[in-house]
């Protein structure tokens, strides 16, 4: 059994090398390998150095974490509604891939969901202490910041100016500048709220570091030329202000912050807000919309079938095609909604207004020994907003933002439980 009594929460929260890497080495196998998935997905090493580009690193990383939960003695079953839920979403997906009007495209995709509820489920078996979901959930931040960091220098040296594909991340997930804007909207809200709370704990530069993951953050949203990740982060700040936002300096900030990002943003991107609604790509995307409503309501039970929106799109909406090619929706309701119906619709909705409910409780537990849990809970419900505003305009429903979002509140959620039973025997032995 791996020696982690040695560690405190307090020696991890002072972000010591050592100290985190010391405790790291006395962890599980299981936990080392959800760990190195969450690296590879994110990092993309093998893409940043082609020579390391010989062998499967992200699918190794989940091979191992299967092999590694067989011998870890810490993994339980976690109940929670999330967990029937997204069980229950993937069997309606397959039936509806069954019953697709091309059954043979359905089959194909399979692997875009199946493999996040895999991922899903090992999150939550394997994060399942306090000091581990601390480590997991710091390599998500520095992750994400690595990316933020050389993406916010880049459009700096660029002179804030303006190019046709924003900026663009690693290859993968985040490389188009869309998904890239909303990593970085589902990235802010938890990385402030996590600086916040380990303040006391840190160096003063230290502390100046981990500010600049938000601030960097930003900067790509409004570099990146998405109106949809901008206009998420817009909603983020008014949700997470509106109740002092009439306070003077709260006013003045956020005043001030608005003209700056304003005065940042390229001319060429302020233009492309004022053509909202008339230039080709709104056109063609309202078309998606709304016809794809109209393939809801026409196949309300399982919808057109899982990932064939496009050949139904082209085969009964030709005439609506402003481009050569029909691509996916544009919109994650309206994705699912066509992919699975309006039973799969609602499955959906039901997973995310759960996560809400349930992270805005944490937010309200006042336990003592929660503060690090009820500090991030509603950062997490920020970090939702900003997928559900972006994916609006974006086809994401089956990329790792939200899947790895339920991954990790659920982790959360079932570590703040423990917790609170498990607080008198923590305060007698000090820890």
């Amino acid at each position: 059994m791996p020696k982690i009594k040695q560690f405190t929460d307090e020696d991890l929260f002072s972000l010591r090398p050592t100290k985190l890497w010391g405790y790291f080495k006395s962890e599980s196998f299981a936990f080392w390998m959800i760990c190195a998935y969450l690296f590879c997905e994110y990092v993309r090493p093998q893409s940043i150095m082609p020579s390391l580009d010989i062998l499967p690193w992200t699918q190794l990383s989940i091979l191992g974490a299967l092999v590694g939960v067989i011998f870890d003695r810490t993994v339980k079953w976690i109940g929670s509604a999330i967990n029937k839920l997204i069980i229950l979403f993937l069997a309606i997906i397959i039936i509806s891939s069954v019953n697709a009007y091309w059954p043979s495209i359905s089959y194909k995709n399979l692997e875009n969901i199946y493999t996040w509820v895999v991922i899903y489920f090992l999150v939550v078996l394997i994060v399942n202490t306090r000091r581990r979901f601390f480590i997991f959930f710091l390599i998500f931040l520095i992750a994400s910041f690595k990316i933020s960091l050389s993406l916010a220098i880049t459009w700096a040296k660029r002179g804030f100016s303006f190019t046709g594909w924003g900026l663009m991340g690693p290859p993968g997930f985040f490389q188009n500048s869309g998904e890239l804007a909303i990593q970085m909207a589902v990235y802010w809200p938890v990385a402030l709220a996590m600086t916040l709370f380990l303040k006391p704990y840190l160096s003063k530069w230290t502390y100046r570091i981990c500010l600049a993951m938000p601030v960097t953050a930003w900067a790509v949203i409004l570099g990146s030329s998405s109106r949809g990740g901008q206009l998420a982060l817009a909603c983020q700040f008014a949700l997470k202000y509106f109740r002092q936002i009439f306070r003077p300096k709260v006013l003045i900030t956020i005043i001030a912050v608005a003209w700056l990002s304003w005065e940042f943003l390229p001319q060429e991107q302020k233009l492309r807000f004022s053509m909202i609604g008339e230039d080709k790509t709104s056109q063609q995307r309202i078309l998606y919309w709304q016809n794809g409503w109209e393939m809801m309501l026409d196949n309300p039970v399982l919808g057109v079938g899982y990932f064939n929106f496009i050949p139904y799109y082209q085969t009964y909406y030709r005439d609506d095609m402003l481009y050569k090619k029909a691509e996916l929706p544009h919109n994650i309701f309206i994705q699912v909604g066509t992919d699975a119906g309006f039973i799969g619709l609602a499955v959906f909705l039901a997973l995310i207004s759960y996560s809400i409910l349930s992270m805005t409780r944490l937010s309200k537990d006042k336990h003592n020994g929660l503060l690090m849990e009820a500090s991030l809970a509603p950062a997490f419900n920020y970090s939702l907003v900003g997928f559900i505003v972006a994916g609006q305009f974006v086809t994401v429903a089956y990329y790792p933002f939200f899947w790895i979002h339920l991954a990790m509140i659920v982790a959360l959620k079932n570590i703040a439980n423990k917790r609170k039973a498990e607080i008198p025997r923590c305060e007698s032995q000090n820890l």
